[in-house]
């Protein structure tokens, strides 16, 4: 079932959401990867506001290749999410409701998401060219020193994503291997 999502994420939105769903996502949404993370963190460790407010907001996990002349972005696919493992509790504990990227995640931060109440997002690797033209604006807001890993402002439009673990940790990854074997019985 496709839904429609409209940022800020809300919990009502997020209530009916459930893993294997098909979403598409409009509006602003931030960029981030683990160099960006671990910054975000060392900032909460020290007790300073961070650069970007997460509440009810979204992160996708990428570093967009530059923008070739008359494009907004470059190729824009998602890159592994577990290198953010380490720092996502901390972020989801601050209000993150979402996050796309692609592969695992660690029990910590699913157990983060149903504490939090957030759902992670699933893009397809390899479809980054096609993502990109989702993008309507993009704007660097912080960490410019990192390049490609810098923290982005998205706007979207109908950014095509999968609920892979819905809030109370359904996991599409698990669910769909327990269904695929149970289908070769």
């Amino acid at each position: 079932m496709e839904k429609k999502i409209t940022m800020p994420l809300s919990a009502e939105q997020i209530k009916d959401l459930h893993a294997g769903d098909h979403v598409l996502i409009s509006g602003v949404i931030y960029t981030g990867r683990d160099a960006a993370h671990k910054r975000l963190c060392q900032l909460l460790e020290a007790g300073k506001a961070l650069p970007i407010d997460v509440k009810d907001s979204i992160i996708y996990y990428v570093g967009p290749a530059p923008a070739k002349p008359g494009q907004i972005i470059g190729s824009a696919g998602p890159t592994t999410s577990y290198r953010m493992d380490a720092y996502a509790p901390a972020l989801l504990d601050l209000g993150l409701k979402g996050m796309i990227g692609k592969g695992k995640r660690a029990p910590e931060v699913v157990e983060a998401m149903k504490r939090n109440g957030a759902v992670y997002f699933g893009a397809i690797g390899g479809a980054g060219a096609l993502l990109a033209k989702c993008i309507k604006k993009a704007e660097v807001v912080c960490y410019e020193d990192l390049g490609a890993e810098a923290i982005r402002r998205l706007e979207v439009e109908n950014l095509p994503a999968v609920v892979i673990i819905d809030r109370q940790g359904n996991n599409l990854y698990e669910e769909g291997r327990k269904a695929y074997l149970a289908m070769e019985k």
